[in-house]
This record gives C-alpha cells, structure tokens and sequence, in this order.
C-alpha cells in the first residue's frame, strides 16, 4: 500500500498529516504501523501522527497519535499545524471550527501568518506546592517553576513521569524558567517518552501556572520561548483556577509532502 502524507511542524513539534476524509487509509487500531511511520530511523519521521477526518457537523475532525502508535488526547502544536494543512487545501477560509478528542476547537489563520488555536477552558487545578501545579489542558500536564532549567530534560522529566503517582496513566512535565518578559519552557512528553522541542498544550499549562503563581487576573497574554522556537497563550482568568477564551499562537509551517510503501 502506499501512503500519501504531508509533514507540518510547530515550533519544532513535527507532524505526519493524512488526509482521511474520503478513503480510510488507516485504521485508528493499528498501533504498529502508526509506531512505524512516526520512527525517525526506519520511517517517515515525527513526534506524531495527525489523520484529517470526516465531520457531519464542523469543518473536519482531528484524530491524533503519540509517536508509540497509541492514539492520545489534545495536541496543541498538532492542532495549529492540522489548521494549516486544512487550510492549504482550501476546507476553510480564514476561521475554522473542528472536532477533537476533547471536544470542538476554533481556529484561525492570522495575518501575520501565524495559527492561533482556541484550547479547552480551564475550571481545575491542583497545587502541588508554591512552585508545581498540576492541570489539564486537553492533556494532563505537570508544572514546575525553577530557577534554572535542567540541564537534561529527558532524564529529569522521566522521574516524575514514571512516578508512583503518573506511572500508570503517564504525565507530560514541563519545566519553567522565569524571566523579565517571557517563560522558558521546556517539556517530556508522555508517547514520545522524550523531550520534544515544543509541546503546545504544555505551553498553555505552564502559562497559566505562571498567572496562578503570580497571581494575575483579567485579560492576560504571556509570550514563551521553546526550543523550537515563540509561542504566545492569551486567555481570560474568570477566578482563582477558572480560565476561559484560552488562545495558543504561533508558527505552523509546511516541511515536505511524499509517499511511502508500507
């Protein structure tokens, strides 16, 4: 059989995207041939595997893989980079509305040509402590402030993921730096079982963790450094761990389409 795909990134977060709408190409169940084409040495290559679905109701839908072939919940980065493979084939114009594992999602192209993807509302969070928070954001995400971040994220993220705690279900950890204007952040994912170059929903959580630490209120916008590159999250904190109009900005760009055997 043989596979057309197209290849997004991120910020560094890569993605295989699949158009599915017409001809089921593969089946969400096949764990060892999604492992396969996500393998950076015997396939094509990602962080994970995006397929472009179908939808009765709303533009398309969003079926989304971790690189172990198992499928996951929210990508945010798989998101933005999914609006801008619909968009290039000509589904929506500039506002889109598609369905995901966590529900729908909105999107838009900007005129700066950046993706800007609605994410889920916040209405929980737990302090672990003054420094940690634990949130959801489509995904399960831990946070944690420190003054410098470590010098290997694999390793470190990987304690506290494999955890008693995380061990069973799995976490992502995002680790935070502060600085004058911006957060370092830097993140495991849990499915990669590595650290990426950017994690969008990561991103997200450890904005918002920094206005619950930091104790900001109203209309907030924080921008982020990643490996891969800037990231903005805007959103609306209604009160102490409410948050709602949750936007994630940034690049989404086109790498390269091809075919594969398999």
């Amino acid at each position: 059989m043989t596979i057309l795909f197209h290849k997004y990134q991120g910020t560094g977060n890569d993605f295989i995207m699949i158009d599915q709408r017409e001809k089921k190409i593969i089946d969400h169940e096949n764990i060892e041939l999604i492992r396969f084409l996500c393998d950076r040495r015997f396939g094509i290559g990602s962080d994970g595997l995006i397929l472009l679905e179908k939808s009765d109701n709303y533009d398309f839908r969003m079926v989304y893989f971790n690189a172990d072939g198992r499928q996951s919940s929210m990508c945010g980065n798989g998101g933005r980079c999914l609006i801008q493979f619909a968009y290039s084939m000509g589904i929506f114009e500039k506002n889109t509305t598609f369905e995901a594992i966590d529900g729908l999602h909105e999107g838009q192209i900007n005129q700066d040509t950046t993706i800007s993807l609605q994410m889920s509302d916040i209405k929980k969070i737990k302090t672990i402590n003054s420094n940690t928070y634990e949130l959801n954001t489509g995904s399960p995400h831990y946070v944690t402030f420190c003054k410098n971040l470590p010098s290997d994220i694999k390793i470190e993220g990987a304690k506290i993921r494999y955890s008693d705690e995380y061990a069973l279900q799995g976490i992502n950890v995002n680790f935070v730096q502060k600085d004058d204007s911006l957060i370092h952040v830097a993140t495991y994912e849990r499915g990669v079982e590595d650290e990426t170059y950017s994690c969008g929903t990561g991103v997200t959580a450890a904005a918002i963790g920094y206005a619950v630490q930091n104790d900001l209120k109203g209309e907030i916008i924080i921008s982020v450094k990643t490996k891969g590159g800037p990231l903005s999250v805007s959103f609306v904190r209604i009160n102490e761990f409410e948050f709602n109009q949750i936007w994630l900005t940034g690049p989404a760009v086109f790498v390269f389409k091809g075919e594969i055997e398999v």
